[in-house]
């Protein structure tokens, strides 16, 4: 059963992710009164009408239609109730996260916040468990470095920061694989000025050296992202052999595609920062898509507990299906589940205490949460052990879908040349 503030609707891919940003939500569900042990349990979702958050709150809401269909939680239901919130702005974020934990519910997720640590001081004294997929360093080390206050905080993917330690050890790996042979060392940054963007941009600049590739140039670029022209002009004047957009939204990130196999760069390798996880990259981006590379630290998995999420997924959702998100919240609501079947809902403690200490394997991935950060480890830069970790996985757009190249264990298909080589 879900009962929301608002409706997912379908994406608007040309208006992009500003106006649904803007985009009004009806007024809040009140729940019936209900007596006690049989009270639903009530999954809070802050949420915006953004992809990500879309996609959160669809895979979510599998996994508590699966549930409840097979009988709840010891015969009790879960509910999910979406908060509205400015995403924009530490007041409309700080307002949404008071209104949510002033309606208590027993679990609060979340796909990310912009305005981190606002959101989670907003929570206040009240401490029903909190996960989120934020993949912010920041914010997981304020948490533990008020660890007393913010026990209840577990982040369910690894940090911003090994997107950007992870890169240069992918191009050493690609480029001795034989298939792609750079046409120099050079790495040109395409840089959001986003605390996400420039934390992944430094990571990079800072692990270089210990690969064969140099940083060549950084290219300033600031949401939205009107005009790719002068981004264009910046990559031809540079000809660096591999080009790196450090962005995060899909609709944008696609146009530059659209722009750039008009006229390549020819033999550079295009790596682009998570945006083409949302299915507005390849709605919008079409054929132009074909052949450009990128990554995520929270992936479904495309082995066999991977595809049967998306299988199920797509046949609620048909389409483009967002590879991040969905399965975050899938695996989300069943690591809340597993602790509900074992402790009381309403000791919030205990029911930490259970998502802390016992492991899950997802279909994102292993979520191992019981490290000083409270945050899924990275594999392999955290954990070589792939049962303990979360692989960060490397796509190719391969003939219209995005396929799983590298970490090898989990690879779907081989890298392939791209058509602008």
């Amino acid at each position: 059963m879900t009962d929301t503030h608002w409706t997912p609707r379908r994406r608007d891919v040309v208006k992009g992710i500003g106006a649904a940003l803007a985009a009004p939500l009806a007024a809040p569900f009140v729940a019936p009164a209900l007596a006690a042990n049989n009270a639903p349990i009530r999954f809070a979702i802050m949420a915006t009408q953004i992809a990500d958050h879309t996609d959160y709150v669809n895979g979510a809401t599998l996994a508590v239609d699966e549930i409840n269909a097979a009988g709840g939680v010891k015969g009790r239901q879960i509910k999910i109730e979406v908060h509205d919130f400015d995403l924009l702005t530490p007041e409309g974020t700080q307002a949404g996260f008071r209104a949510c934990a002033d309606s208590k519910p027993d679990a609060i997720g979340c796909a990310f916040t912009l305005i981190r640590v606002p959101a989670l001081e907003a929570l206040g004294d009240y401490k029903a468990p909190y996960l989120s997929g934020d993949t912010n360093f920041d914010l997981i080390t304020f948490a533990k470095n008020n660890r007393a206050k913010y026990w209840n905080y577990f982040e369910v993917d690894p940090p911003e920061i090994y997107y950007g330690r992870m890169f240069p050890r992918f191009l050493d790996t690609m480029a001795a694989g034989g298939v792609w042979k750079p046409t120099n060392n050079k790495v040109h940054i395409i840089r959001e000025q986003s605390n996400y963007n420039m934390q992944i941009a430094k990571e990079v600049i800072d692990t270089l050296p210990s690969s064969k590739f140099q940083l060549g140039k950084i290219t300033e670029i600031q949401y939205p992202v009107q005009d790719w022209g002068p981004v264009m002009q910046a990559i031809k004047e540079e000809g660096a052999g591999v080009i790196m957009l450090d962005y995060w939204v899909g609709a944008e990130e696609a146009a530059f595609c659209q722009q750039f196999v008009a006229d390549p760069v020819k033999g550079a390798l295009v790596y682009i920062q998570y945006g083409p996880s949302q299915p507005e990259f390849l709605n919008v981006a079409g054929s132009a898509a074909e052949g450009f590379v990128w990554s995520t630290v929270l992936g479904a998995y495309a082995d066999k507990q991977g595809m049967e999420f998306r299988k199920k997924y797509a046949a609620k959702h048909p389409g483009v299906i967002g590879l991040c998100y969905t399965g975050s919240a899938y695996d989300t609501v069943n690591i809340l589940k597993n602790a509900w079947m074992e402790v009381d809902p309403s000791d919030f403690k205990a029911v930490c205490d259970h998502i802390r200490t016992h492991p899950y394997r997802g279909v994102d991935g292993a979520v191992s949460l019981d490290n000083e950060y409270q945050a899924a480890l990275h594999y392999p830069l955290q954990t070589d052990d792939l049962n303990k970790g979360m692989a960060q996985l490397y796509f190719q757009v391969q003939d219209g879908q995005h396929k799983i190249i590298q970490p090898t264990q989990l690879a779907e298909t081989q890298f392939r040349t791209f058509p602008w080589a």
